[in-house]
């Protein structure tokens, strides 16, 4: 018994260090590479590579059941009541869509936060004597950080194939609203050029800008609902686990008909009530009108 509560130790220290970290911003980084979408590619794995993971859906699948199995095997052997284990074991098995959701969320929204610096530097370089395309070139080394990898190969892509595919291409890997409008902008000022360029790119740089702060104010308003629905989830099947765990009346009466009927019960609603809440203060989206075709929207 003593290995399995060391386990189990061990399992629900990693769990609460990761759902702090979840809630708190502070995660874990795992470096992975930028890759370019294919056509066909679907929704899902178009998701984890906007989460910067090279897992494909498959291994993520096999990884989410692995933890939620795993959680289950340990919950019920800790309070010796499978139906106890049912709820804990859903809400680790859904733990990585919730890690790599925010750090898809962290991603793009450093992306997005990039971009008016990133425009006024090719703004800047324009201003200095250099050509659009190689203002745009150089964001790949005096750029903002999270945009250098996505133009690293900007410069090759140009001179091989041009640059509105080399435009193309760098779309399909930032992968996100914010980028494919300007994207679409950069390819009508390479298409038009002369003086329009820079007041082009000035008017971009302000209205993105203005959208940016948008965004974080209604971010900012949906954070406090997130954080209590998730508290007001976890808390209570925290507690039961708790009381189940060594041998008494709480494990006796759960382990019985009617101490089976009121979980149940009350998963239902702690799942009924945390998807409403998730519903109500989930973050819009903004569709990808000029994503590439095939691509996600």
């Amino acid at each position: 018994m003593a290995p399995v509560i060391l386990l189990a130790s061990l399992a629900m220290g990693l769990v609460a260090y990761l759902a702090v970290g979840l809630l708190t911003g502070y995660l874990p980084r795992v470096g992975a590479r930028v890759q370019v979408p294919r056509p066909g590619r679907t929704q899902r794995q178009t998701w984890l590579l906007q989460a910067g993971t090279e897992l494909s859906v498959a291994q993520f699948v096999v990884g989410s059941l692995a933890a939620g199995a795993v959680t289950f095997a340990l919950v019920a052997a800790i309070t010796g009541s499978p139906v106890v284990a049912i709820v804990p074991a859903a809400a680790l098995g859904l733990l990585p869509r919730a890690y790599f959701g925010h750090r898809r969320a962290r991603r793009l929204s450093e992306l997005q936060q990039a971009w008016p610096d990133g425009i006024r530097h090719i703004i800047g370089g324009i201003q200095s004597g250099m050509s659009l395309n190689q203002s745009i070139a150089a964001l790949a080394t005096n750029g903002p950080e999270p945009l250098r990898l996505a133009f690293s190969r900007f410069a090759v892509g140009a001179r091989m194939v041009g640059v509105p595919a080399a435009l193309e291409v760098v779309k399909g890997q930032l992968s996100d609203s914010t980028s494919d409008r300007v994207t679409e902008v950069l390819l009508l000022a390479h298409e038009r050029g002369g003086r329009i360029v820079t007041e082009v790119l000035r008017d971009l740089a302000e209205a993105t800008s203005k959208d940016l702060k948008t965004m974080e104010e209604i971010a900012s308003d949906r954070l406090e609902p997130k954080i209590n629905s998730r508290a007001v989830f976890a808390l209570p099947w925290f507690v039961l686990v708790m009381l189940c765990a060594s041998e008494g009346p709480f494990r006796q009466f759960y382990r019985t008909a009617a101490g089976v009927v009121v979980i149940l019960i009350a998963a239902g609603i702690s799942l009924l009530g945390l998807w409403i809440v998730e519903r109500l203060s989930r973050d819009p989206l903004e569709e990808r009108v000029f994503g590439s075709p095939g691509g996600p929207r």
